[in-house]
């Protein structure tokens, strides 16, 4: 019996050990590149985030009329489910424990605020084929400014509050944190540890180029930013401990470096554009990549 009860505490401890608090003699494990979540993840953020958009603009509209939720709305919804899951299973391989109630609410925002732009990005993309264009702002769209009464102006403008301010922050502020809380988790002593596989280099350029898009069409230049030096300074911190980046940290390192890079070369293709700097005219500079597409691709057709 003394035995049988021992088992039984033991089982709560090991799940507990992966949010909450770590026993001080516990080893680390050896930890490996996790090319399966990685690329699970990169598949369905190239197919579930960047490819809806373009799946309710190419699927004919007799499938998807405009008074229904169109294929990118579906594949909206199957991105706030997949999504959470990966990132509860990307925490529960992260060697370092993490704290539970931190993970959890982010968690719960990531999804609440995913959801709110799925309503909000659902109806203004459906806008384009009415004749929105979103490289200008709802006042000067020609299919919004005459509206009657006026007041359905200020409805359309919740509509985009919702989707490019709430909802973006709601969803973008807790997916970095939990990303960088993650990346705390990604050194070791062991020098063979910190190097990446093939398969990690095959997924940095893939991976870097759909953190281009998220902080260009999302307008999280300073939130990615601040993480990616909120990661410079974890990397000397731990160096002083005589730690180094493990495989799938050099991996994260690797992705925002690139993605900086596209994002400048993005910023320095586009500074002389006046239209769009009309539309973006604060002091960072970073046009929407869906704002580019209907000023000079969508115009062509």
């Amino acid at each position: 019996m003394p035995v049988g009860s021992v088992r039984r505490r033991a089982g709560p401890v090991l799940v507990q050990s992966r949010f909450g608090p770590q026993k001080p003699n516990q080893p680390r494990p050896v930890t490996r590149f996790h090319r399966d979540l990685w690329l699970c993840f990169t598949l369905q953020n190239w197919l579930l985030d960047f490819g809806r958009p373009i799946a309710m603009i190419v699927l004919p509209l007799e499938l998807f009329p405009l008074n229904k939720p169109s294929a990118g709305d579906y594949l909206h919804m199957a991105y706030n489910i997949i999504t959470p899951f990966l990132l509860l299973k990307l925490i529960e391989r992260c060697p370092q424990t993490l704290p539970r109630s931190v993970i959890y609410i982010s968690i719960i925002t990531f999804v609440m605020g995913a959801s709110i732009h799925l309503v909000g990005d659902s109806v203004n993309h459906r806008l384009i084929f009415s004749g929105y264009q979103h490289h200008l702002s709802v006042r000067e769209n020609p299919i919004i400014k005459d509206l009657k009464p006026r007041t359905l102006i200020d409805s359309f403008e919740l509509l985009y509050y919702y989707d490019e301010y709430l909802g973006h922050c709601m969803w973008y502020i807790p997916f970095f944190l939990i990303l960088f809380l993650y990346f705390t988790g990604c050194f070791t002593r062991a020098v063979q540890e910190s190097r990446m596989p093939l398969s990690a280099w095959l997924l940095v350029g893939p991976s870097s180029l759909y953190y281009w898009y998220l902080v260009t069409e999302g307008q999280i230049f300073i939130l990615f930013i601040f993480t990616f030096f909120a990661m410079l300074a974890t990397i000397l911190h731990q160096r002083r401990k005589g730690l180094v980046l493990d495989s799938n940290g050099l991996f994260l390192v690797c992705s925002f470096c690139m993605a900086l890079v596209l994002i400048a070369l993005w910023i320095s293709w586009l500074w002389n554009d006046t239209v769009l700097r009309k539309k973006y005219p604060g002091v960072i500079y970073i046009p929407e990549p869906w704002a580019f597409y209907t000023l000079y691709i969508n115009i062509l057709h």
